[in-house]
């Protein structure tokens, strides 16, 4: 069925090129204004080259929809890569989706992810999904104080091999405890401090 992004600005735009790129059918996508859907798919290049500098498509036809008629058509992925809170509990019974990786900070509300969890659709979260710009600041960071320079390439490998790791680690926890991904992910993020912490002889026990 295909990816709907929720979002067309710096981060859903890379996202559609990216996914497009790779051969995934993007079938809906939003901007302020409204949103597109077409289950044969979009012309994500035609997209991207009419924009505007606030991201804005829905102007470029006749027939759009709202943003929250595209939340709930169907689609395997659901992005949502723009705002907060825009899956709350009053909508999170209609999603038509399968997956939703959160692109934007906090797009999902804590009772909407309790109700998605029990419809049986996986809730990626955004601490896990878009941290690729906080892990490669800290590549820039060791590159600046090493004195290295890593190429575009090598950049791209390592980031992929974290954040692979990540949600595989994220995902196993969930499992293992019987907790939902965010949940899960902060787990994790303690179990890091801890063991940091201990490395370091800060703790003892």
């Amino acid at each position: 069925m295909g990816v709907i992004i929720q979002g067309f600005g710096n981060v859903g735009g890379y996202l559609a090129k990216y996914l497009y790129d790779i051969g995934v059918k993007i079938v809906g996508v939003s901007d302020a204004i409204g949103g597109i859907y077409n289950p044969d798919g979009l012309d994500v290049p035609y997209l991207l080259e009419n924009r505007d500098s606030f991201g804005v498509v829905s102007n470029l036809f006749s027939k759009t929809i709202s943003n929250q008629e595209l939340l709930e058509k169907e689609c395997d992925v659901l992005i949502p890569a723009a705002i907060g809170g825009v899956i709350t509990k009053h909508n999170a019974g209609k999603l038509g989706c399968k997956i939703i990786i959160e692109a934007a900070n906090g797009p999902t509300t804590k009772e909407a992810i309790t109700m998605l969890e029990e419809k049986g659709i996986l809730v990626v979260p955004d601490i896990l999904a878009n941290s690729g710009g906080v892990i490669v600041s800290y590549f820039e960071w060791c590159q600046n104080n090493q004195g290295y320079y890593w190429t575009e390439q090598y950049v791209d490998q390592c980031l992929k091999e974290k954040i692979t790791s990540s949600f595989s680690n994220v995902l196993d926890t969930s499992k293992r405890y019987g907790v939902n991904m965010k949940i899960a992910a902060y787990m994790e993020g303690v179990r890091k401090i801890v063991e940091a912490s201990r490395l370091r002889g800060w703790l003892h026990f």
